[in-house]
């Protein structure tokens, strides 16, 4: 981002009223006049920050209120789409380990004063791999619930142009947006712009298009969290990788697992008379999301049918059906 760009994104945010906006342009500020070699005039601006934030500055503390949602303008609202999430963690059934590493991203982003005191900064990038279905585009969405901050999807539709040079334009205003703006976003199927550089199908625009991305990411350093999602790891460039500050693995769900998420799915109804043993054996091969819906069509059934209690042959069945629709 140019300082002209700072300026302007600083003025719109004293007009707006938007103090956390307003300290978190400064930092870019600073941050983009060191790079530049103008130490003095950094530091004058980090002590200046300081000060502020010594007044009742209040980013990122737990209990604060949803961060603004300043909605996309111009060429950038065919790039994001902007909303806030309610979901959480907690609505999420996952294993302990990948809830424990999620868990983990979330308190270091509450207490990032903590940590950035001691000169060190919470995880920001995170590279999530894993099949279709199994939770990634939720812990996105948990993410952005949990920290209370606006949820970005990156649109591909209106990212990726026809012309040399356009789609690393149109990436660059995105990475602007990400130092202004404070919020998660969100690159669904990463491996759209990610994929490797010496492919068989490699052409010098989709080189031009990672290498942008890749300088952009390394030299982001702003608020922002950035989430990258890929169902198909191996189509990633190595360079990709090490570029991340996390790369979290998403798999199939374990038959305990499958089993939060139907009774996670179906609070409310009797489920005395299902047949676990049956149920679990039926999930397997199935992602979180095909279960999941698999568990909402036995509920629809339950209500239509005026009872109270789900069927272990009414499950049975709409996991087929899910299975079926898979294949």
């Amino acid at each position: 981002m140019t300082t002209a760009r700072h300026i302007v994104a600083l003025l719109r945010s004293h007009v707006d009223g938007d103090e956390e906006r307003f300290l978190s342009v400064a930092t870019q500020l600073a941050a983009h006049e060191a790079r530049q070699g103008h130490g003095k005039l950094a530091q004058e601006l980090r002590e200046l920050i300081d000060a502020a934030k010594g007044k009742g500055a209040t980013v990122a503390r737990r209990g604060a209120g949803p961060v603004p949602l300043a909605q996309p303008k111009g060429e950038l609202s065919s790039l994001l789409a902007a909303r806030y999430s309610d979901i959480r963690l907690i609505s999420m059934v996952l294993a302990s380990d990948l809830h424990e590493r999620l868990a983990r991203v979330i308190t270091e982003h509450r207490q990032q004063e903590r940590l950035r005191a001691r000169g060190l900064a919470p995880r920001r990038k995170l590279l999530l791999v894993g099949p279709p279905g199994s939770g990634k585009t939720m812990t996105a969405a948990a993410l952005a619930g949990e920290l209370k901050l606006p949820l970005f999807t990156v649109l591909y539709d209106g990212l990726i142009g026809k012309l040399m040079g356009e789609t690393a334009t149109r990436l660059r205003l995105v990475f602007e947006a990400i130092a202004v703006q404070r919020g998660v976003y969100f690159f669904d199927e990463f491996d759209a712009i990610g994929s490797q550089r010496s492919g068989p199908n490699d052409v010098g625009e989709i080189r031009r298009v990672l290498n942008s991305f890749l300088q952009f990411l390394e030299n982001d350093d702003g608020p922002s969290l950035i989430v990258a999602a890929t169902n198909h790891p191996e189509l990633l460039d190595r360079a990709v990788f090490r570029r991340f500050d996390d790369v979290i693995t998403y798999g199939l769900p374990s038959p305990q697992i499958a089993r939060g998420i139907l009774e996670s799915h179906l609070t409310g109804f009797d489920l005395k008379d299902v047949d676990w043993r049956q149920i679990l054996e039926a999930t397997s091969g199935l992602s979180q999301a095909e279960v999941s819906r698999a568990a909402d069509e036995a509920a629809k059934v339950a209500v239509l049918s005026e009872t109270d209690g789900i069927r272990t042959s009414t499950l049975l069945s709409t996991l087929a059906e899910r299975r079926a629709a898979t294949n």
